[in-house]
C-alpha cells in the first residue's frame, strides 16, 4: 500500500500508486518534442579523420616523459623548472608559518587567564 501526507490534515493517509508518486497534485507529463542531444553530432565522422585523430592538439606525453626521466638528481616535483621552485617554496612557507601560527595559539590557549 502507499501513503502520502493529506493536504487538509497532514497525517498519513493511504493512496493509490499514482497519486502516491505525483506529490501535490503534479501530474507527470510527457514532452510534446524529444530534448536535443548535446553530444549527438560528433565533431569528426570517422571516416573523415583518416588513421590519427587530432582532438586535444599534439601528444606531449614523450616530451614530458624526457623531462621527468632525465637523470638530474632534481626531486619530481621540480623539474619543470622556475614555477615549480616557485610553488614549493610557497607551500612550504605556508606551512611553516601555519605551524608556527597554530603553536603559537596552543601556547596563549594553554596560559592561564588573568584575573583582575
Amino acid at each position: 500500500m502507499y501513503y502520502k501526507v493529506s493536504g487538509v490534515t497532514g497525517k498519513l493517509t493511504g493512496a493509490t500508486a499514482a497519486s502516491a508518486y505525483s506529490p501535490q497534485g503534479l501530474k507527470p507529463t510527457v514532452p510534446s518534442q524529444a530534448p536535443p542531444m548535446i553530444f549527438a553530432v560528433p565533431t569528426k565522422v570517422v571516416s573523415e579523420t583518416g588513421s590519427v585523430a587530432h582532438y586535444m592538439g599534439i601528444n606531449k606525453v614523450p616530451e614530458l616523459q624526457k623531462i621527468f626521466q632525465k637523470s638530474d638528481g632534481a626531486p619530481v616535483h621540480l623539474k619543470r623548472g622556475v614555477m615549480d621552485k616557485m610553488l614549493y617554496r610557497t607551500t612550504m612557507g605556508l606551512t611553516i608559518g601555519g605551524t608556527l601560527y597554530c603553536l603559537m595559539a596552543l601556547y596563549i590557549a594553554a596560559q592561564p587567564r588573568k584575573t583582575q
